[in-house]
C-alpha cells in the first residue's frame, strides 16, 4: 500500500447479498461490520482488517487473505473452503467458527489458541505445527485433518470425530477425549477396536 492511498473505514455496518467473487478488495478496514449472504469466492481480500466482524452465510471458497487481518471474527454457516489462514496478518488473528465448512484449509504454524470450532466440517484442514491451546472442536469432522507438531494442550476433541493424531508427535498434554473417540490416538498401531453394545 502505497502513502498515496487513504484506508477507508467501515464502522458498524450490515452488508447483504453482495457479491466479491473474483474481486479485489483493497485499502478497506472494516469495525463492528456484518455481512450476510455475501460472495468472497476467488476474491483477493489482501492487506484488508476485518474487526469484530460477523460473518453469515457467506462463500469464501478459494479467498485470497495474505496480510488480511481478522480480529475477533465470527463465521456462522459459512463455506470457506481452500483457504490459506497461514498468510493472514498474525497480529490480526483471533475466530469463532460456528456451522461452517472449512474443508481443504491450511492453518499451518499458526497460533489458534482458545479458538472455538462448533459444529464444522474440517476435512483435510491442515493444523500442522498450530498452537490449538485450549481450542475446542465441538461436533466437528475431522477426517483427514493433518495434526503433526501441533500443539494440542488442553484441546477439547470429547465430541469430535474422524480424527486421527499421533500423541508422538503432538503435544497432547490435558487434552480431553471421550472413551468413544480415543480410537482416533491409537490408529497407527492399526488396532481392530470393538465397541460392545
Amino acid at each position: 500500500m502505497s502513502d498515496s492511498e487513504e484506508t477507508i473505514t467501515h464502522e458498524d455496518k450490515t452488508f447483504t447479498d453482495i457479491n466479491y467473487a473474483e474481486k479485489r478488495l483493497a485499502n478497506r478496514e472494516f469495525i463492528g461490520c456484518e455481512f450476510v449472504n455475501c460472495d468472497f469466492s476467488k476474491s483477493d481480500l489482501s492487506h484488508n482488517d476485518f474487526m469484530d466482524c460477523h460473518f453469515k452465510q457467506c462463500n469464501f471458497s478459494l479467498t485470497i487473505v495474505t496480510g488480511t487481518g481478522f480480529k475477533d471474527a465470527v463465521f456462522t454457516g459459512c463455506k470457506i473452503l481452500g483457504i490459506d489462514f497461514s498468510k493472514c496478518n498474525k497480529f490480526l488473528f483471533s475466530f469463532r467458527f460456528e456451522q461452517s465448512h472449512l474443508d481443504y484449509s491450511t492453518f499451518y504454524g499458526v497460533k489458534l489458541r482458545k479458538t472455538t470450532f462448533t459444529d464444522c466440517s474440517l476435512k483435510e484442514t491442515d493444523f500442522e505445527e498450530a498452537d490449538l491451546t485450549s481450542s475446542t472442536f465441538h461436533n466437528c469432522d475431522l477426517s483427514g485433518a493433518t495434526f503433526v507438531r501441533s500443539i494440542l494442550e488442553k484441546a477439547d476433541f470429547r465430541t469430535a470425530r474422524n480424527f486421527s493424531l499421533d500423541p508422538a508427535v503432538n503435544k497432547i498434554k490435558q487434552a480431553k477425549f471421550s472413551a468413544l473417540n480415543l480410537a482416533g490416538l491409537l490408529y497407527q498401531f492399526n488396532l481392530d477396536i470393538e465397541y460392545e453394545g
